[in-house]
């Protein structure tokens, strides 16, 4: 059932920029759905929790000039996420004070990014970033003086923070997660369609369960609804580059489903993580 349509506030991820947007953005105006466009790429020497207070703040001071005070949706990217979480639920998770009907995440580094880990990793990292030098990371990159890479890996204080915190049963998460479904090579080609994933004994393994950059087993958040893509394994086949990692935010198909979910918030996900 459809329901009233909530401002939607747009949150991009590492190294990324609200243009990220565009194409969604076309889709909200014609369905005339608000948004309002959060920006942090200017603020690359921060931490994740001054970019969570800063966007705090945004939404209290665009609620406030659009003399809006109900509930609001959150679609966020990539390390987005981290940020949209430790805002609602490790600075707002008592008072909560910011009204959000749902999240809608895409490739969630949930359980801590092990992209940002290898980037750290001693036999690994070097190459790594080579080889996405341009692409993913920006070139003579050093991962050591980058505080937000250094706070979403696995175990580091704000991942474990929000872990802690637990989600907020006020909220319906939503996750979208990409998977490369047949094996191709073309999927994200830096790695040869396949995503690296930290074991638990921290050992490395590479599998195409992922999207390129998040492991499906990365994004896993208990209680979350999520969707699996492609859907339409023909258009992958013929697409595939366009559900890697970098290039969620404008895939033609997951645009569609975000869409579902803020004109009908009631709409169930494919599955939902236990």
């Amino acid at each position: 059932m459809q329901t009233e349509k909530s401002p939607v506030v747009l949150v991009h991820g590492w190294k990324s920029n609200p243009k990220v947007w565009e194409k969604l953005i076309f889709e909200l105006e014609s369905e005339g759905i608000k948004f309002w466009n959060f920006s942090h790429s200017e603020m690359k020497d921060s931490a994740p929790n001054q970019i969570s207070e800063k966007l705090r703040q945004y939404i209290f001071k665009m609620k406030t000039e659009n003399g809006y005070s109900g509930n609001i949706d959150i679609i966020c990217h990539s390390m987005g996420t981290c940020i949209v979480r430790y805002m609602l639920e490790v600075l707002d998770g008592k008072s909560k004070e910011v009204k959000v009907r749902q999240i809608i995440a895409l490739g969630p580094p949930n359980k801590g990014s092990s992209m940002a880990e290898l980037f750290n990793d001693p036999t690994h990292g070097s190459e790594i970033i080579t080889r996405l030098s341009g692409l993913f990371v920006p070139k003579t990159y050093d991962p050591k003086k980058d505080k937000i890479v250094q706070e979403i890996r696995p175990g580091s204080k704000t991942v474990d923070e929000i872990h802690n915190a637990g989600i907020r049963e006020d909220i319906l998460y939503r996750l979208i997660l990409a998977v490369n479904k047949t094996k191709s090579s073309n999927f994200f080609p830096c790695f040869n369609g396949k995503t690296w994933e930290l074991q638990e004994d921290k050992t490395w393994v590479q599998s195409f369960e992922g999207d390129g950059v998040i492991p499906y087993s990365e994004s896993y958040l208990k209680g979350a609804g999520y969707d699996v893509f492609p859907v339409n394994c023909k258009h992958f086949e013929e697409n595939s580059n366009e559900y890697c990692h970098i290039l969620l935010p404008q895939n033609s198909e997951i645009i569609k489903r975000i869409i579902q979910y803020l004109k009908y918030p009631d709409t169930q996900p494919e599955s939902y993580f236990f």
